[in-house]
């Protein structure tokens, strides 16, 4: 079969190639993001006049997929402007790519990039506030201090990333703008991983205290590997750090860990916040003696000289018509 490559080189077109399918990604991922997107719309809409804060978390989700959504217009228009309507610019696609990053399209990129990532760290950290408020507003305040401070500090660094990448003669690969990527995405991937390891800290600790009054199967289903997977937003961390590491070192597969980690920080939000919406999530009186989870030993009668132990074990069980029940009394986020 006779081929015919561009006139590029190699490094050239493996950039092109890496670019093509981090735009690929990034739409399955939009896919999926539009699935828990109207599932989360559903869920907290139905729960706008028993609980009025979720309006606020309906608004939170409205604005990420409208930002979403004209990310993921621009990266199409993006494919198109790049490999179809300048196809035969002087030196290939990428060399127009990089001498057009002062065009709408390109702006427009990277202000939703950094708008995405603000709204994500944000959401983690609001998330982080209220797993450690059970343990009490003094502990939230201290575990979420710093983390906020980097927040803030990469939302400048972000605005200055932003606005040099998109200055004519510079891209996001030429050196100014590489400088402020790299610091950004170095404070935005320390929020998370700080985050990260606040809430699985907070939530293990949590686990060790729930086992202390349940049996450990219960335990886990309580506070499990999942549960803290997806409170701490581990995946989002995953793939930024990915990210991070390729494109300091100017690896092309970045391309590919971009758009795996700009998926993978919506879906965490939208996991989190569905959690949220079903009432499943951590809350900060998850903790509390009327929140714990409690079952019963009933028998069909109880004796009157039994009137002690069975108030003690009313205490520890629910109730039951058949003997035995272990349905918990007052929900718990597992």
């Amino acid at each position: 079969m006779v081929s015919y490559p561009p006139d590029e080189p190699a490094s050239t077109i493996l950039l092109e190639q890496t670019f093509v399918a981090g735009d690929f990604i990034c739409g399955i991922g939009y896919g999926i993001q539009i699935v828990l997107f109207f599932s989360c719309a559903i869920y907290l809409w139905k729960q706008r006049k028993s609980k009025p804060q979720t309006m606020f978390l309906l608004a939170y989700i409205i604005i990420l997929f409208c930002v979403e959504t004209i990310f993921e217009a621009v990266q199409a228009r993006t494919v198109q402007v790049i490999y179809i309507d300048n196809r035969a610019y002087p030196g290939g696609p990428w060399q127009y790519f990089l001498d057009t990053q002062n065009l709408a399209i390109n702006v427009i990129f990277y202000a939703t990039t950094f708008v995405l990532t603000f709204l994500s760290d944000f959401l983690v950290l609001w998330r982080c506030w209220v797993i450690w408020t059970a343990s009490g507003r003094l502990a939230a305040y201290l575990a979420t201090a710093f983390p906020a401070l980097l927040l803030l500090a990469s939302f400048v660094m972000g605005t200055l990333w932003t606005l040099q990448s998109s200055q004519p003669g510079l891209s996001l690969y030429s050196k100014l703008p590489l400088a402020y990527g790299t610091s950004y995405y170095a404070i935005s991937l320390s929020v998370n991983i700080i985050l990260t390891f606040l809430i699985t800290f907070r939530l293990l600790l949590y686990r060790h205290r729930i086992k202390e009054s349940l049996p450990e199967d219960h335990a886990k289903h309580y506070v499990s590997l999942l549960t803290i997977i997806i409170e701490s937003a581990a995946l989002y961390s995953l793939f930024s750090i990915l990210f991070l590491i390729t494109y300091a070192v100017n690896n092309p597969t970045n391309q590919i860990f971009l758009g795996m980690a700009s998926s993978a920080q919506q879906i965490a939000g939208y996991l989190i916040i569905y959690r949220v919406a079903e009432g499943r999530a951590w809350k900060k009186d998850t903790l509390t003696q009327s929140a714990l989870p409690t079952m019963n030993f009933q028998p069909g009668k109880q004796e009157k000289s039994g009137t002690d132990s069975s108030a003690t074990q009313t205490q520890m069980f629910g109730t039951s018509t058949h003997g035995v029940s272990l349905t918990p009394a007052a929900s718990i986020s597992d």
